[in-house]
């Protein structure tokens, strides 16, 4: 089993999806079933087997996530490196091309969401900076094509 990475909020974060998922998913599905059921012969009914089959994508997801949950290794602020590109560390990077800023918070795969600038360290830019240090410029292959990045700065998140 893949080792998952997660900063200390991605871990909580998780926990509460599961907690969620468990409590209230399982009740509100339940009542679909129990409702459905008052319908009928079951045997033709297309409400209590759309419910069955969300119990079971719902069962599913709970197993995943919590497969995830015990393999998890929350990262430790000491573990953050400041003086190289590791998980959990802020990194402002400047592409050398199109002479732009981003700021990432680097993090484990299953906490990755560009849309919140939480990049992966195994995406194409997160693994080839790191392990850089400050001031290092970095090639990224991406499917665009190659990319240079000066890394600008590096802070524990």
């Amino acid at each position: 089993m893949k080792e998952v990475i997660l900063t200390p909020e991605g871990y909580e974060k998780l926990k509460q999806e599961i907690d969620f998922l468990r409590n209230d998913k399982r009740r509100e599905v339940a009542e679909r079933i129990r409702v459905a059921r008052e319908f009928g012969d079951i045997a033709e009914n297309a409400e209590y087997d759309d419910a069955k089959n969300e119990q079971a994508m719902l069962e599913h997801k709970i197993a995943q996530l919590e497969e995830r949950l015990l393999s998890a290794r929350v990262i430790t602020k000491k573990e953050i490196s400041k003086d190289t590109v590791s998980v959990g560390a802020t990194v402002r990077l400047r592409d050398v091309a199109a002479a732009k800023t981003f700021e990432y918070h680097i993090v484990g795969s299953a906490e990755a969401d560009p849309a919140q600038n939480k990049l992966s360290n195994e995406s194409p830019v997160g693994k080839a900076i790191m392990g850089h240090k400050k001031g290092d410029v970095v090639e990224v292959t991406t499917p665009r094509g190659a990319l240079k990045f000066k890394i600008l700065e590096i802070k524990a998140a």
